[in-house]
């Protein structure tokens, strides 16, 4: 059980970093067009001023997040889903490949990108699926 008490907060640590690469992915939608993304209406009217980059967008609609539209909630609900079970897939490949690299702005999901050629089939297998209206 130490093992897993040890590494507790890494692996929150990546779905934290994953889910934000997916959540930013979803928010930068919000330009006029791409108004066809659940959550681009909800950016637009709930963070008209917010500057996208650096995820100020999906800050921002976290921050609004009682006052989405049912479609966004569900569009964050699926992508959180899919950073998690991409999180569980990669999460060996990215010690092992992207290995002292500081979490964040999605530098561990752009490390995995560039080792392709070296993931686990289970790892692969996950970067290849679709990722929806939002793919990267």
């Amino acid at each position: 059980m130490n093992h897993m008490t040890a590494q507790s907060g890494a692996p929150m640590k990546w779905l934290a970093v994953l889910a934000g690469v997916f959540c930013l992915a979803i928010a930068t939608g919000a330009s006029a067009a791409q108004a066809s993304k659940p959550c681009a209406d909800d950016a637009a009217k709930l963070c008209p001023g917010v500057q996208p980059g650096g995820g100020a967008i999906a800050k921002c609609l976290k921050e609004h997040a009682s006052e989405l539209s049912p479609a966004c909630k569900q569009n964050i609900a699926k992508a959180k889903k899919k950073a998690k079970e991409l999180k569980e897939a990669c999460r060996d490949d990215a010690k092992a490949l992207c290995k002292g690299m500081k979490p964040g702005g999605g530098k561990i999901l752009q490390c995995l990108k560039q080792h392709e050629d070296e993931l686990s089939p289970s790892c692969k297998a996950e970067m290849d699926k679709p990722r929806g209206k939002n793919k990267m």
